[in-house]
């Protein structure tokens, strides 16, 4: 089987010149969660070729519910190499570089961010998420982050605007409020997955213990939630390289 075979429904619906497009871009994806992670699978089932991930954690039993890699026999294992093995059994030829890191003050001149096309933030944490925002929109790399998908049920709440025409979402607004009390915004216009449902945690969560990532409060959430965000994000990165072929 080779690269043409399986990449052959999307040759028919995009043409040569944008799969060849598609091909070529540089894809850097940080945060491999609930959402990063059915992102990282559509791209390269769509042609992406060239794909890295960052994420510090390794997949618990909490994940399972929601994470692409995460299932009973992967538990303990780093989210980045799991997935990194699922996604070359997709395509053996795509070039995967798995980062078991966290971006943050002290590491985010490890990452050459100018060196890719695209830059997908799925970040949780509101300090990280804010830098990448800060450092992503002062690169030629496009840029499109994820919002909050916790606290959601219904999938056709899901919309993709620019960041500060979003509406509904905390997240958001904790951003534009972290952004304002600094003095400091990001350089660029760029666009937003999110949903403005918000609902309440009706249960009660195990005690998962500190956190070493800087995460937020534990909140409920769902695969058909999460993975629509991550193919959201996916959908921007593919209908922009692809419409670069008719310019």
């Amino acid at each position: 089987m080779n690269n043409q075979e399986i990449f052959s429904r999307a040759q028919l619906l995009l043409g040569d010149e944008a799969m060849q497009l598609i091909a070529s871009k540089r894809v850097i994806i940080f945060g491999v969660g609930g959402v990063g992670s059915w992102c990282a699978e559509c791209l390269v089932r769509s042609g992406i070729r060239r794909l890295t991930m960052v994420d510090a954690d390794n997949v618990s039993t909490s994940n399972i519910n929601r994470q692409l890699m995460a299932t009973t026999e992967t538990i303990g294992q780093p989210k980045v190499e799991v997935l990194k093995q699922r996604l070359l059994t997709i395509n053996p030829d795509a070039e995967i570089t798995a980062r078991q890191e966290i971006f943050c003050e002290e590491t985010a001149n490890r990452f050459e961010l100018q060196n890719y096309d695209y830059i997908i933030d799925a970040i949780d944490s509101l300090k990280d998420k804010a830098l990448l925002i800060l450092r992503s929109c002062k690169t030629e790399a496009r840029l499109f982050s994820s919002m909050g998908a916790a606290l959601k049920l219904d999938p056709t709440r899901i919309q993709i605007a620019e960041f500060w025409k979003v509406k509904g979402d905390p997240l958001a607004r904790a951003l534009r409020n972290k952004f304002k009390s600094a003095k400091e915004f990001p350089a660029r216009k760029f666009q937003c997955v999110f949903s403005d449902e918000l609902l309440q945690n009706v249960g009660t969560a195990p005690d998962e213990g500190p956190s070493l990532f800087n995460k937020p409060h534990t909140n409920g959430s769902l695969a058909h939630i999460t993975a629509i965000f991550g193919f959201m994000l996916a959908s921007l990165v593919l209908r922009h390289a692809a419409s670069s072929s008719n310019q």
